[in-house]
């Protein structure tokens, strides 16, 4: 009873609720604006060259005709569903609880009897408390989520990768990721709320071959940043004008300085989300955005030495952005890729300068599904024949294609190898197969459907099975399982915060809840998210939305993770929006279709030495 009171007093604002922080702003916005689109990228002309800046002249006035940054910001936490509704003076909103239900139920537990003598309510107490609870943390995590919202020129962009309020080293954390805004932006796009996506994709746009340099050699063209931070600078010749700046990163400021292979990938994904959710099909035909869809299509399907379909990269190229043995052919590239390349297929007006791409990207489709699901599947299967393979093999049919060693084999796998289920390896080149359990590369396989059917419920098969590995007190490992001793010591070169069993060498990040919770819909298995959610929910809100745990079990937070981590909150609350409403589910994953698996059928049925002449077999 004393929670409930508790509850009650929090509703009506007379309490102040813990891990949640003030609406106000600390700058004033309050300025006139006026876009500048330079070299035709707001105009529809078909030459877009690269931008020497993108800025918005701002000047302070006295007065507004329009809505000023904090009433957009204010208008924001308000539901769609009901405009009308007012916001509490802490600023919670509760969609699911409210004070006459909490009034009803503390009634019940003072008064109400049934038949039995017993109080009518004991039954229902827990399961109301845990409402309560849970709608808590769902209001915690949008409000979490509205304060990391950045703002250029007075309409939102994109969000913040941490807040931390009593934080003061921000590092680069105060910067808009392209693939950290990715879950915040399908949270809003699940929530109605269109305009900061439709804002981010725009004007991430006219970021691409920012003309920056890494040591004079200038970026591909089409790349796209790894982040970029909105600058407030004086307006040159005038004291009392000020205007806003996009400044991007190519990976120059990044530990490394590594440009992101997966930063333009995640844009496309996210720019058909946008269109299938909002039903707004007007920005992805825009010609400035078929610009740089196909930009980034002709980066990423660039003839080049490598021989194979998968994308080579190299080392801290993606979410993984640290040394950890990536460099080659990383699952998670491919399986972004191999999506992006459908989203774009989708997309791309038909016209016959597009002709050359649309036929490039439908042969790399063929080839990567079936390099992937050729030679990246392991199972019990698969690994009694790796174990028996014959090497130095010099033929056109031989099994051993990539002179694999079965002494690679490691210890680990034959006992953490189910006898149901398998998983697509991190990571194959000649000579070396990285047969760690990377989680975004296989989730995001089911999601695209570069993973069969069959292996795909085999990657939830799993899962399952190997609970206690890879979800334990927290969802979700990164990879399994970590590199330690010397191995540590070697791949990573002594990495101190990639430490085994933390960040990304065997962390656990909530944030992949997300990619889980649509993998799982996919498959008509939401109980394996479900239980995963539930298990977040235990400790996320009372840790403060840590940015990933440490321990083989999760146990701890990360030792250097960021508090109030944007990602980590929009991770769950897109986990729980899709639990809530599956059929949005359909809006991010990508269907196989007839034509890829015909192709693939005849791949897998010609003999080797047709193999070599697959190119001309399956030009669409």
């Amino acid at each position: 009873m004393a929670t409930l009171e508790a509850v009650r007093q929090v509703l009506s604002g007379a309490l102040p609720r813990l891990g949640c922080f003030d609406l106000s702003f600390s700058k004033d916005r309050r300025r006139k604006c006026a876009f500048q689109a330079r070299n035709g990228v707001f105009h529809g002309k078909n030459d877009v060259s690269r931008l020497n800046s993108m800025s918005c002249k701002c000047q302070k006035a006295e007065s507004l005709t329009g809505a000023t940054a904090e009433d957009q910001h204010r208008d924001l936490l308000v539901d769609n569903s009901d405009k009308a509704t007012s916001i509490p003076p802490n600023g919670i909103t509760s969609p699911g609880i409210n004070e006459f239900e909490v009034d009803q139920q503390l009634k019940h537990e003072k008064g109400g009897f049934g038949s039995n003598g017993k109080p009518a309510t004991a039954g229902k107490h827990k399961d109301f408390t845990q409402k309560v609870r849970t709608n808590s943390i769902e209001d915690e995590a949008w409000k979490l989520l509205k304060n990391s919202m950045v703002y250029y020129c007075n309409n939102p962009i994109g969000t913040i990768a941490a807040n931390n309020p009593s934080s003061t080293s921000t590092l680069n954390y105060d910067q808009v990721f392209i693939r950290d805004f990715i879950p915040s932006g399908i949270a809003f796009l699940l929530k109605g709320e269109y305009d900061i996506v439709r804002n981010f994709i725009l004007h991430t746009l006219q970021l691409q071959s920012w003309e920056k340099t890494m040591d004079c050699y200038s970026p591909g063209q089409g790349l796209m940043p790894a982040s970029f931070k909105v600058r407030t600078v004086p307006l040159d010749g005038d004291d009392f004008a000020t205007e806003d700046v996009l400044d991007p990163d190519f990976g120059e400021a990044a530990i490394g300085r590594v440009a992101p292979v997966d930063s333009g990938l995640w844009w496309i994904i996210l720019l058909r989300a946008y269109g299938k959710c909002s039903g707004d099909l007007s920005v992805q035909e825009r010609v400035d955005v078929q610009t740089g869809i196909k930009m980034i299509l002709k980066l990423c399907l660039a003839d080049g030495f490598d021989m194979f379909p998968t994308l080579l990269v190299t080392d801290g190229s993606c979410m993984i952005d640290r040394r950890m043995g990536i460099h080659g052919h990383p699952l998670e590239i491919q399986a972004l890729f191999y999506s992006a390349l459908l989203c774009a297929r989708e997309m791309l007006a038909p016209e016959d300068a597009s002709a050359d791409l649309t036929r490039a990207l439908n042969n790399r489709l063929v080839a990567l599904s079936f390099h992937i699901r050729e030679y990246y599947w392991i199972d019990m299967r698969k690994l009694n024949e790796i174990y028996r393979y014959k090497t130095e093999e010099y033929s056109y049919d031989a099994v051993n294609k990539f002179n694999i060693y079965p002494d690679q084999i490691p210890s680990w796998l034959v006992g953490f190898m189910p006898s149901t289920g398998g998983y697509l390896i991190g990571n194959l080149q000649p000579a070396h197969m990285d047969f760690r359990f990377f989680s975004l590369g296989n989730l995001w396989s089911i999601v695209s459907s570069l993973a069969t059917l069959d292996q795909s419920h085999a990657i939830l098969d799993l899962i399952e099975a190997k609970w206690d590995e890879l979800v334990a007190d927290m969802p979700f490992k990164i990879c399994y399982p970590a590199l330690e001793g010397q191995e540590w010591q070697i791949i990573t070169g002594s990495d101190p915060k990639n430490t085994p069993w933390s960040y990304h060498n065997g962390g656990s990040w909530p944030t992949l809840l997300w990619q889980l919770t649509v993998a799982c819909i996919k498959l008509n298995r939401p109980e394996i998210a479900a239980k995963a959610v539930g298990l977040a929910e235990k400790r996320i809100s009372l840790d403060n939305w840590p940015e990933y745990y440490d321990t083989k079990r999760a146990r701890f937070i990360g030792k250097q993770a960021q508090l109030f981590q944007t990602w980590s909150a929009a991770g769950y609350l897109v986990a729980k929006l899709l639990l809530a409403n599956p059929s949005a589910a359909k809006n991010l994953v990508n269907e196989e279709d007839s034509e890829l698996i015909n192709a693939f059928s005849c791949m897998i049925s010609s003999s080797p030495r047709r193999k070599r002449g697959w190119k001309k077999q399956i030009l669409v």
